[in-house]
């Protein structure tokens, strides 16, 4: 599942010839990915660091919503990436993350 979503993430962000919203909206996942850049942010308590924590709590609060969710988020405990309520993030936007990370999972951006 780990490698679906990198995959499919990478797939995602090289489908936009420039910057706009959604690539904005997927800006935290990248730390997903890059468990290297996830543990420097992590240190640094940074802004993108806090986002994705907001989104991987968002998204254990919400996995009867996204039943996909649940076994994605026990592979990114796996690799000691949780979440905690930093409250950065508004309510809209982790929607749309939530959404973003479950059209993933679904395979939507799988080739």
């Amino acid at each position: 599942m780990y490698r679906i979503f990198c995959e499919s993430y990478i797939n995602f962000i090289n489908s936009f010839d420039e910057s706009n919203y959604r690539l904005e909206m997927a800006k935290p996942l990248e730390l997903i990915v890059d468990i290297e850049k996830y543990a420097e942010e992590e240190k640094k308590k940074s802004e993108i660091y806090k986002r994705l924590c907001d989104l991987i709590a968002f998204m254990k609060n919400n996995i009867t919503k996204f039943p996909k969710l649940k076994a994605f988020l026990w592979t990114l405990s796996s690799r000691n990436i949780n979440g905690k309520e930093y409250n950065v993030s508004n309510i809209e936007d982790l929607e749309e993350q939530t959404k973003l990370v479950n059209s993933f999972l679904k395979l939507a951006y799988w080739y």
